[in-house]
């Protein structure tokens, strides 16, 4: 298997570049001969499936019949910086919350950033618009929220939930586990309003931290060493939390919500600096977290509209296809798309999504400025480089729905995959891995020219 997964270090502790280690059912099928894309059946097999995108209400009426009994959708990206991605994800994610119930979205981004944005679409705090609210991302990569894309999805989610009474408004949450420091800061904070004195002894428990001046890079090193780790106290302080009662009144209710995952999000960043640097499967503590993140995004939502819990997830590709399905399996690694269909089974619906060539907005290095890059055409022998051969410029494949599809990519072949990270002079080797499209997702999404996204 071919991927990028390098730890960066310099400034910003560790974290893992996308990334693709994915791997099919099982070793010994991800061995079997890959799939060529000159497949004549395959490529015939495509045309005939293909639902043609073309910007019309009607475009994803057969994901939504597709989808229909599901309670964690997954909306991929095969890069971060694609605007065609991004736009797809809020459309069908509109239709999901008027038509299919959806009552939360996670995303992966920090907690606390995104509960900003949070607060904004639920017509609290203080932002006045979205670009305001998005100002909380100032972490690398400086895109991957704050884009216009996005904030227009926010402005939109805004309006539909000024129409909603408390109870019933979409909530927007970040799941992934690199927030420490801010989300120290925000449980505090939260607290004092609830019940001060608990305020106070989880302020005691984070004083572990202070030694290491807010670094991650400082705290993950000297963790390595278990007397140094304050793993006890981020873990007492969620305990602190839960014996709380659950506020009645769903405002109190969503600000006792974000101190007790403020603190999970401490406890979870604690575990990945501390593993990370101790030479241990971050990446799996990662997306075991982000997806405990998910479940309890559920059943609070759940709780507090008095309807199931419906969340519909913005991750990359890398996180939410079935890891299963691609070459990272023999490498031990699973995913949140594989921990979801675990727990979930069918009612787990998983969506790729791929592009062919055009531009990307990335960074040649970790913590670097991003650009605008020409993104390579895709070799011709992975999906992308198939899909291209349809002549159809946008198009949908249900995958779930047509067991013949499934089969014509139910071995491997390559597939793209860019993170915040751009190589492309050595593109075969840092952004292409094996991946059985059939197993891998329930549909996918394919784009033959796609355009940067646009940064605030």
């Amino acid at each position: 298997m071919i991927y990028i997964k390098k730890l960066a270090f310099q400034m910003v502790a560790a974290m893992t570049l996308f990334g693709c280690n994915a791997s099919g059912t099982d070793h010994a099928e991800a061995a079997q001969a890959p799939v060529r894309s000159g497949n004549t059946e395959a490529l015939a097999a495509v045309r005939t499936a293909a639902i043609p995108l073309a910007q019309s209400a009607q475009d994803y009426d057969a994901l939504l019949r597709s989808t229909q009994g599901a309670t964690r959708i997954l909306l991929g990206e095969s890069t971060h910086g694609t605007h065609e991605f991004y736009r797809e994800r809020a459309r069908i994610t509109q239709r999901l919350i008027r038509d299919a119930g959806v009552n939360a979205i996670a995303i992966e981004g920090d907690w606390s950033p995104t509960y900003r944005v949070n607060l904004y679409v639920r017509g609290l705090g203080n932002d006045r618009t979205a670009r305001q609210a998005l100002r909380g991302y100032t972490n690398f990569p400086s895109w991957m929220w704050p884009n216009a894309e996005f904030a227009e999805f926010i402005e939109q989610l805004r309006t539909h939930n000024s129409a909603l009474p408390a109870k019933q408004r979409i909530g927007l949450y970040g799941m992934d586990v690199y927030d420490l420091f801010e989300a120290a800061d925000a449980v505090v904070e939260t607290l004092g309003e609830l019940d001060p004195a608990a305020a106070q002894r989880v302020k005691a428990h984070y004083r572990c931290f202070r030694r290491y001046g807010r670094n991650t890079h400082t705290y993950g090193e000297a963790a390595r060493r278990p007397q140094a780790s304050c793993q006890d106290q981020t873990e007492a302080a969620v305990a602190e939390i839960r014996r709380l009662p659950v506020p009645a009144s769903p405002e109190v209710a969503e600000a006792h919500f974000a101190a007790t995952r403020a603190a999970a999000s401490v406890a979870a960043a604690e575990a990945y600096f501390r593993t990370t640097y101790a030479g241990g499967n971050s990446w799996n503590l990662r997306d075991q977290r982000m997806a405990d993140t998910v479940e309890a995004i559920a059943d609070h939502v759940g709780r507090v509209s008095g309807r199931p819990g419906k969340v519909v997830m913005w991750s990359h590709n890398t996180h939410s296809g079935d890891a299963r399905a691609t070459s990272s399996a023999a490498e031990g690694e699973l995913n949140i798309g594989q921990l979801m269909k675990q727990r979930h089974g069918d009612r787990a619906y998983l969506v790729g999504f791929l592009t062919h060539s055009g531009t990307v907005l990335a960074a040649p290095r970790w913590d670097s400025p991003g650009r605008v890059y020409d993104l390579r055409p895709a070799l011709p022998e992975s999906h992308s480089g198939l899909f291209k051969r349809t002549g159809i410029p946008a198009f949908m494949l249900l995958l779930k729905d047509n067991p013949q599809l499934r089969e014509h990519f139910s071995r491997p072949m390559l597939q793209r995959a860019v993170g915040v990270i751009y190589v492309p002079h050595a593109e075969r080797q840092s952004h292409y891995f094996d991946a059985a499209l059939g197993k891998q997702f329930d549909a996918a999404i394919f784009f033959a020219q796609s355009q940067a996204v646009r940064p605030l």
